[in-house]
């Protein structure tokens, strides 16, 4: 039975973790430090963590890992592999060598598209027609190893970046179970990958969620499912913040930012191509309502911009 080191920290990650349990002896679990949440600010375990301490796995939480000793925890472990999901640090060399079988990675996309810490989201924000997971065994690159082996999924028409993250999941762990076990009997051998193909998909950033009209209605809509649940999408109506939780394209024209309509089918916002039908939308310091639910409230009319 293989000795695993798992490492990894976010919800993501525990698919991973409990498909490791049903192939080897889990010998530690490294995660990132607990970090303070919620008003109270009340230190608050890692999802992984969480996992762990259930199923009584020794727990690892290193402040830093290049530049000290971890490379020889890990060592006295005796591990076989270390297989890495999400765990939210590059590895140096040190540690990448040391399991027998270096460290493994599942990686929520296709490689070589969309390297980087944010490949569900950029999936669906460019359109692709599907997404999927790569295992990889890690080297000293962004998401640059070679892949041992990959499984696609289809992005549906009404993905977000959360039903698609739990597919992607769920995923993860089939490949691993699929997969690391050929590989550490040496019938799988990682593949490099091509050159060609190369696309970074960087951390989203707050400011990624603003709706500017000056896109077309499909790449708006696309980000509204890809930014959903963080950080949303959003613009500014007559200077406060607006949400908007739920839009549809339609084929309204007019000079980008302006209302179409405002009817109870939702506010109809023209964009460089096409327009964005907004039908589920909150304004600062309200709830989540329906287009026609907050028009009853405030009049919006067609052939204004007010929003920014």
């Amino acid at each position: 039975m293989p000795r695993i080191v798992f490492m990894g920290t976010p919800p993501f990650a525990v698919k991973s973790l409990e498909a490791c349990l049903g192939l080897g002896e889990v010998v530690a679990v490294v995660t990132q430090p607990d970090k303070p949440k919620g008003r109270g600010q009340e230190m608050a375990y890692s999802a992984v963590k969480t996992f762990a301490l259930e199923k009584n796995l020794p727990v690892l939480q290193p402040v830093k890992i290049r530049g000290t000793d971890f490379a020889e925890q890990l060592r006295a472990l005796n591990a076989d592999v270390a297989v890495v999901t999400a765990y939210g640090k590059i590895l140096p060399k040190d540690v990448l060598d040391t399991p027998k079988h270096g460290c493994v990675n599942v990686h929520a996309s296709l490689l070589p598209r969309f390297r980087g810490a944010a490949p569900i989201q950029w999936a669906i924000a460019s359109g692709d027609a599907k997404t999927g997971v790569c295992l990889m065994r890690m080297d000293e690159g962004m998401d640059t190893g070679p892949v041992i082996d990959r499984a696609e999924l289809p992005i549906g028409p009404t993905d977000t970046s959360a039903t698609l993250h739990d597919a992607l999941a769920l995923l993860g762990g089939d490949v691993l179970r699929r997969a690391l076990p050929r590989y550490l009997a040496g019938e799988l051998q990682p593949v490099a990958q091509p050159s060609e193909g190369v696309v970074m998909a960087p951390m989203i950033k707050k400011e990624d969620g603003a709706l500017d009209f000056t896109k077309s209605a499909a790449e708006l809509e696309r980000r509204l499912r890809a930014f959903t649940p963080w950080p949303g999408a959003f613009t500014k109506l007559e200077g406060a913040l607006f949400k908007v939780h739920a839009a549809a394209v339609a084929n309204g024209k007019g000079e980008p930012g302006t209302i179409l309509a405002a009817t109870n089918a939702g506010i109809e916002v023209a964009c460089s191509e096409g327009s964005l039908l907004l039908t589920s939308v909150q304004l600062e310091g309200k709830r989540v309502m329906t287009a026609q639910d907050f028009l009853t409230g405030k009049k919006l009319l067609a052939g204004t911009r007010p929003f920014s």
